[in-house]
């Protein structure tokens, strides 16, 4: 399957360096153009067209009443934060997706060796709708005084047999990055588990302060 990128800056999903980004083909010879942080043009001749999303809905990029767009579908690769990217595909579907790119699209992924799975088109997705009341929960938690990080992260790995502790997840991929996806996700659904807890906030804030305090330095 033959594709091209047509990129804007650094891909999440697809940074400097993936074995992913060196295996695209010439724009003219490409099945299948995947966007990335670029301008989006509809073009019913290709297989499928692949927008990279971070935060927003697909359905903020593209019309899916517009007929020339049933090949279009949204994608995001997991990451926890900083951290590098996971082996995850979340493929987004809008309302009138062809099941002829989504499986273009699954081919495409899977012969990368990642795992591909479809979700409609909802802020969040599946991984960070089901994981961020979780880590909320657990960075009120720490706040209350209900126990430490460490006795928190212990329970979760030994008693749920998580890899890796919540706290310690989130901290790790840094508390800016959790705030931001909270905050997208309580602004689009308002419920109270997607508010952004306060060590998130502050940690951003905090951030954002330094970097003002550098910009006005120069």
């Amino acid at each position: 399957m033959r594709y091209t990128f047509q990129k804007a800056g650094q891909s999440r999903s697809f940074p400097e360096g993936d074995a992913f980004l060196h295996g695209q083909s010439s724009a003219d010879t490409a099945e299948v153009t995947i966007y990335s942080g670029a301008g989006f043009k509809p073009d019913p001749r290709k297989a499928a067209i692949l927008i990279e999303l971070q935060d927003e809905c697909l359905g903020e990029r593209v019309d899916d009443r517009d007929p020339n767009c049933s090949n279009v579908l949204g994608f995001a690769r997991y990451r926890n934060g900083d951290d590098p990217p996971s082996k995850l595909i979340e493929l987004v579907k809008h309302g009138n997706s062809s099941e002829a790119a989504i499986s273009v699209a699954r081919e495409l992924f899977s012969a990368a060796g990642l795992e591909v799975v479809v979700c409609s088109d909802q802020a969040g997705r599946i991984i960070n709708r089901l994981a961020v009341p979780k880590y909320n929960a657990a960075l009120r938690f720490l706040d209350e005084g209900l126990a430490t990080q460490a006795d928190m992260d212990l329970t979760c790995k030994l008693g749920l047999g998580y890899p890796d502790g919540p706290i310690e997840r989130v901290v790790r991929g840094g508390l800016s990055n959790h705030f931001r996806i909270s905050k997208a996700l309580f602004e689009a659904y308002g419920m109270p588990a997607y508010a952004p807890p306060r060590r998130a906030s502050v940690v951003f804030k905090r951030e954002a302060n330094a970097s003002q305090a550098n910009l006005t330095d120069k």
